[in-house]
C-alpha cells in the first residue's frame, strides 16, 4: 500500500499559490485492507475513506467506464492492481493529475510524478485534457471555465477546446444535476476573473444551456462581464456576484434561472431584491411612491443589513445611493409601534396604513 498526494495541492505549489485542500490516492490496497487500519468508509459510488487520526480523505486508486449520460453514469473499478498512472489518466486536466508519494508520517517524499505532462502545461501556461475519457463527464466542461477563471494568465489548448465544443453540440449538459451546474457557476464566479469563465461558457456553446436567456446580446453580455470583475475586486461575494451576474435579464427569466438551477432561497432572494434597486435606477426620475415600494418589496424593515449591502453592491458599480441611503434612514426612524399607540384602535389595515403614509411622508420629505 503506498499513498499519494494528487492534483490540486501540488499544482498550487508549483505555481507558487498557497495550497488548500489534499488530496490522497492510496495504491495496491483494498476496501478490507484499509478498513482495517483504521480508515473509515464514506464513499457510495467509489472506496473513499476518512484517515482515523486526520480525518482527511483517502481515495483508492480507479479506474472508471461510461455506462450511461451524465455526471453519474459511470462504473467505477477499484482494486490492488490498478496503479496510479491508471488512477490519474482518468483526471481532467494535465495540471490536475501530477502526484507525489507521502511517508507514514505525512512528509512527502521522491519526485513528482507526473506521466501526461501537467509541469510542462503549468510552465506553459496552458490547460489541457489529460486524455479522451474527458469527454464523458460533461461537468468538466464548466469545470473548464472555473479554471479559467482562476488561472488568468492561461489559455485552453486547442485540442481541448475542440473536444469542449464537440461535448456541448453532443448535447451532454442537458444530463447534468442542477446542483452541480451550480456548484461549478458559482466557485466560478469568485475566482480571480469571473468572466473568462463566462468567455468559455460562450467560446464552447455552452452559454446556451447553463447561462440565463437574453445574456446572448452583446451588449448585456459584456456589461454583465465588466460587473463580476468589478465585484470580485472588492470583495468574493457569491450574493453580490450572483446579482450581477442576473442584473441584465428580466425578471421572468431571472425566476426560472434560479429555479431551474435550483438555487438556495436566499441567494435568490438578495438577487431578486437587487435586480429591483437596479432597475429604479436605470430611470431618469424616480417617485417618493416608487421607492417606498422597493423598500416594502426587499423587506427593508425586517433586513435592513440586506438593503446595506444591495445599496453597496450598487455603489460599487458606480451608481449614486446616498439619496437611497438618506431615504431608507429616514423611513426606518417611523416607530411603528408608537403610530398604533396613538391610533387606539386594534384595526390591522388601519394601523398599516397609518404607517405606510408616515414613512411616505418621510421619503417624500428628503427625496
Amino acid at each position: 500500500m503506498r499513498v499519494y498526494i494528487v492534483g490540486g495541492f501540488l499544482r498550487d505549489q508549483l505555481l507558487g499559490v498557497t495550497p488548500k485542500d489534499k488530496d490522497y490516492v492510496v495504491v495496491g490496497s483494498t476496501p478490507a485492507e484499509m478498513q482495517a487500519k483504521g480508515f473509515i468508509p464514506i464513499g457510495q459510488d467509489f472506496p473513499v475513506f476518512l484517515h482515523p487520526k486526520t480525518k482527511e480523505e483517502y481515495a483508492l486508486a480507479r479506474t472508471e467506464r461510461k455506462t450511461g449520460q451524465g455526471y453519474k453514469g459511470f462504473t467505477f473499478y477499484a482494486s490492488a492492481e490498478v496503479t496510479l498512472e491508471q488512477d490519474l489518466l482518468r483526471r481532467d486536466f494535465t495540471i490536475n493529475a501530477i502526484a507525489q508519494e507521502i511517508n507514514l508520517e505525512g512528509e512527502m517524499i521522491g519526485p513528482l510524478i507526473d506521466p501526461y505532462g501537467g509541469q510542462k502545461d503549468l510552465e506553459q501556461r496552458l490547460i489541457r485534457h489529460v486524455s479522451n475519457a474527458f469527454n464523458e463527464d460533461p461537468l468538466r466542461i464548466l469545470r473548464l471555465g472555473r479554471f479559467m477563471a482562476r488561472l488568468v494568465e492561461f489559455d485552453i489548448d486547442p485540442n481541448t477546446l475542440s473536444l469542449v465544443q464537440q461535448m456541448v453540440k453532443d448535447g451532454e449538459l442537458k444530463y447534468l444535476v442542477p446542483e452541480r451546474v451550480w456548484q461549478e457557476l458559482s466557485r466560478g464566479l469568485i475566482e480571480t476573473k469571473p468572466s473568462r469563465m463566462l468567455d468559455v461558457l460562450i467560446q464552447t456553446g455552452a452559454s446556451k444551456d447553463v447561462l440565463p436567456k437574453g445574456l446572448e446580446d452583446v451588449q448585456k453580455i459584456n456589461l454583465t462581464k465588466k460587473y463580476v470583475d468589478l465585484g470580485i475586486q472588492h470583495t468574493a461575494d457569491l450574493q453580490i456576484q450572483l446579482a450581477y451576474l442576473l442584473s441584465q435579464i428580466d425578471m421572468y427569466e431571472l425566476e426560472y434561472w434560479t429555479n431551474h438551477w435550483k438555487l438556495p432561497t436566499e441567494l435568490k432572494n438578495f438577487a431578486i431584491a437587487f435586480y429591483h434597486l437596479y432597475q429604479i435606477l436605470q430611470k431618469p426620475t424616480c417617485s417618493a411612491e416608487e421607492v417606498l415600494h422597493l423598500f416594502n418589496a426587499v423587506d427593508v424593515w425586517r433586513k435592513p443589513d440586506r438593503m446595506n449591502k444591495i445599496l453597496n453592491a450598487t455603489s460599487q458599480l458606480g451608481l449614486k445611493i446616498e439619496k437611497w441611503q438618506i431615504a431608507l434612514q429616514a423611513a426606518r426612524s417611523i416607530d411603528s409601534g408608537l403610530i398604533a399607540k396613538n391610533l387606539q384602535t386594534n384595526d390591522g389595515l388601519a394601523i398599516q396604513s397609518a404607517v405606510a403614509s408616515s414613512r411616505l411622508q418621510a421619503i417624500s420629505a428628503c427625496w
